[in-house]
């Protein structure tokens, strides 16, 4: 599904399905130096169960045109025209990781448009190393290294996920490369600065009044457990759950945890 926002091509995946704004509606958002195929298995069981789905391309990301902005505010301007321009008057909204506080700061800039919240490997603050930002700006390719091995909780999965012979860490690899390949202006880096930057979570999470849910990982080294407490501590309306054996890309490591907890919570 292609939309026009602030006059640039906007590229959503709607999981196989026609796109059908009167149904109940999840947007995902993706993290820094990704796109909507990281919700694949996800996107497409929500479509085919009662959903309607958006896992959008961010600006700069993917099918959509850049530039890339440069801060998690103006990301979360953007979902919101993207919420309106959609047709949907409510909708669900899933971020993972710099998509959890471009979903967080949404919710709070427009409570009455999110129905429910789900945040996936957040954190807030959600500060980034001086050597990872220095790498993501002179060696991006170091920097897609460093983030692949701290995304994951090991080397091998297991073979369901998604067939045999299939590599969670090497398909996230290709992605981010795929992103730098297809957009020359540093994505990387402005994604880490945005989230780096990032101050209000806190008092975003306090105007937070919708069901929201934590979905964390166990062995999550770029966001740990403890470092949502912030947030989760200033909503009082929130699940959380835990996944175990799963590192900060979850949603391909543990893909049938991510949608069970997805799904058990925005069905309810």
């Amino acid at each position: 599904m292609h939309l026009t926002i602030q006059n640039k091509e906007v590229y959503a995946y709607t999981g196989g399905k026609a796109f059908n704004p009167n149904l109940p509606t999840i947007i995902l958002v993706h993290g820094a130096q990704n796109d909507h195929s990281v919700w694949a298995m996800q996107s497409r069981y929500l479509a085919h169960h009662g959903f309607s789905v958006l896992a959008i391309d961010l600006p700069g990301h993917g099918r959509s045109a850049g530039p890339a902005l440069s801060s998690v505010e103006k990301l979360a301007s953007w979902l919101l025209e993207l919420i309106e321009l959609s047709g949907v008057q409510q909708a669900y909204v899933a971020g993972h990781s710099m998509g959890s506080l471009i979903a967080l700061e949404a919710a709070s800039m427009a409570p009455e448009r999110i129905q429910k919240l789900a945040l996936l490997g957040t954190a807030f603050p959600m500060k980034v190393s001086d050597a990872l930002l220095f790498s993501a700006q002179h060696d991006e390719q170091s920097a897609i290294d460093m983030v692949n091995i701290f995304s994951h909780s090991s080397n091998a999965h297991k073979p369901s996920c998604p067939g045999p012979g299939f590599s969670v860490m090497n398909g996230s690899m290709r992605l981010m490369q795929r992103i730098s390949a297809i957009n020359p202006d540093q994505v990387f880096f402005n994604d880490f600065t945005a989230c780096n930057t990032y101050l209000n979570g806190e008092d975003a999470a306090k105007k937070v009044k919708c069901p929201t849910l934590f979905l964390l990982a166990r062995q999550d080294m770029m966001t740990p457990i403890k470092a949502s407490a912030l947030l989760s501590n200033a909503i009082s309306n929130k699940q959380i759950h835990i996944i175990e054996n799963c590192g900060h890309s979850m949603m391909s490591e543990q893909a049938d945890a991510v949608l069970d907890a997805l799904y058990g919570f925005m069905k309810n």
